[in-house]
């Protein structure tokens, strides 16, 4: 069975137990209303590479997805947001409040069902889960603590979306390293694999939100400016700006202006924004695959082939 399907199948087993019970019906709401899986289907895939039981570690995937959307059902809360992937949010379905609950819920959750790791493994995952959520929680301060200042650097920004995106992906690379019983070296390589491929995802995410490869599935192009966020493209532009091009841009930015988008990619284009951020998601993406490639006796491919296909994707 396909990773995915594999992970939808156990995800749907596991929340039948809960259909009793209100507390549960926004956890199934968001758990069922899409996702790729990408984090769970990483975790499995790495067991499989080093060795391990894939069937003992489903219930560490399903408490990667589970604790994923916990973060996703708070962000949303957080960032007042009203729509996810293109359903109403929680909060905005039920109500803040449920919201709250229902995503301390799913922390609890993701906890239980860590216990079901095997005993073995359960003080290294443990130790590792608890650095990745704490992190994660630092990460998703810092990215709230900027909305409300002026300027931020390349290397704070870059620091946030390591602790906001890019540690979740290394512990579930770190954690199949773990279930494998592959020495510490190689879960060390595989964790810094997982880390730089995360950067490369998030740097990716704010390129494409600028710079879509497609347009097929009618996303507003631009939507970070629109909403003043301090993407790493804005930031390269801020970084390349002299005194008046900074100027302009802050105008535009804080402007009504119903193409400033358009104006924005303009001048942007001038400072070359497009080719810097493509340099600087080639150059971690490079990096993970030197980490990666540093790994000898196991056959590499198939993780490989998922990283080309995670940074090939059009939006």
């Amino acid at each position: 069975m396909e990773g995915k399907a594999l992970i939808e199948k156990e995800l749907n087993n596991y929340l039948k137990q809960f259909e009793h019970h209100g507390l549960y019906e926004p956890i199934s709401y968001l758990l069922n209303i899409g996702g790729k899986r990408i984090r769970p289907i990483i975790l499995l895939d790495a067991v499989e590479l080093f060795g391990g039981d894939k069937k003992a570690a489903l219930p560490l995937a399903l408490a990667v997805e589970v604790f994923h959307n916990f973060t996703l059902m708070h962000d949303d809360i957080m960032d007042n947001s009203s729509l996810r992937r293109g359903k109403p949010t929680v909060h905005e379905k039920w109500n803040v409040n449920n919201a709250i609950l229902s995503g301390d819920t799913m922390m609890i959750q993701a906890y239980q069902l860590l216990e079901k790791v095997p005993v073995e493994f359960q003080p290294a995952i443990y130790k590792a889960f608890n650095k990745m959520a704490l992190w994660l929680c630092e990460g998703q301060q810092d990215d709230m603590d900027f909305e409300e200042r002026s300027e931020v650097s390349i290397p704070e920004y870059l620091q946030m979306i390591k602790n906001k995106t890019s540690v979740l992906i290394g512990f579930c690379f770190e954690a199949g390293a773990i279930l494998g019983k592959a020495d510490a070296a190689v879960q060390e390589k595989i964790y810094d694999f997982g880390i730089n491929l995360g950067l490369a995802f998030q740097l990716q995410d704010d390129y494409l939100d600028l710079y879509p490869k497609s347009t097929k599935m009618g996303k507003t192009i631009g939507g970070d400016l629109l909403n003043k966020k301090k993407a790493i493209p804005y930031l390269i532009a801020l970084n390349s700006a002299n005194s008046d091009q900074k100027e302009a841009i802050e105008t535009l930015i804080n402007s009504q202006d119903e193409n400033r988008v358009e104006k924005l990619t303009a001048l942007f284009a001038k400072l070359a924004v497009k080719e810097q951020t493509e340099k600087m998601i080639e150059e971690y993406f490079q990096i993970s695959n030197e980490s990666l490639e540093s790994i000898e006796g196991f056959n590499l491919t198939p993780i490989q082939l998922f990283a080309k296909n995670l940074m090939a994707r059009e939006q």
